[in-house]
């Protein structure tokens, strides 16, 4: 039997994802959490063998929530869940310690296998993501040589809030940092990317599918 822990904001999604193991054979959900504190309580408190966890979890940021459980439950994977291909987390969330990267979209139909796959100790990706994920590693450099893959996961996730159109306080207060720490992100991705201004980070991440490559 293979122990599940499901960790994402939205209670009909922990319940859709509930719903999925629970047809299938072999599942058992042990235990559940919304937000970032109680993700680390839960993994802490209950031993399991794979988390389904949302990358964009309040209070936290995911990559670092792949990175402090791998220290703390070495042996449990992590299949993380979003709902985008966004390949620039996808090659992140895997060196931070994820074991497989499934969009939301996708879990109808590949969640079962994913999680057989990962649990018994191999790695997950579907083909449409791992074509994307090609993709974003052999991409050249872009316009005056902007690298997306050389901003820090906090700038990266920055520039991914700018481009939904949040504003520098919205972003802070999702953060939960002050706007100034978030003036000083947005600055130093501006100078990564050799780019003046959010119009011009907007229109390379479009042409780049840098973070949606699917629309939806």
């Amino acid at each position: 039997m293979v122990r599940i822990l499901i960790a994402d904001d939205h209670a009909l999604v922990r319940d859709g994802l509930h719903h999925i193991l629970r047809k299938a054979e072999g599942f058992d959900v042990v235990g559940e959490a919304a937000d970032a504190a109680g993700v680390m309580a839960l993994v802490e408190r209950e031993h399991a063998d794979v988390l389904l966890l949302d990358l964009s979890m309040p209070g936290g940021n995911g990559l670092d929530l792949i990175r402090k459980i791998a220290l703390l439950r070495p042996g449990l994977k992590v299949l993380v869940l979003t709902m985008h291909a966004e390949q620039q987390y996808a090659v992140r969330a895997f060196k931070a310690g994820a074991s497989g990267y499934l969009t939301k979209e996708s879990a109808s139909a590949e969640l079962v296998n994913a999680v057989h796959r990962i649990a018994a100790g191999h790695v997950y990706v579907s083909t449409a993501m791992a074509e994307n994920l090609a993709r974003a590693l052999t991409r050249p450099a872009g316009e005056d040589g902007a690298r997306p893959e050389s901003l820090s996961d906090r700038e990266l996730d920055v520039y991914r809030r700018i481009v939904d159109g949040e504003s520098l306080a919205q972003i802070a207060v999702a953060l939960s940092v002050s706007p100034k720490t978030v003036s000083t992100y947005k600055a130093r991705l501006l100078e990564k990317m050799r780019m003046g201004s959010d119009a011009a980070l907007i229109r390379y991440a479009v042409k780049h599918a840098l973070f949606d490559s699917d629309g939806g």
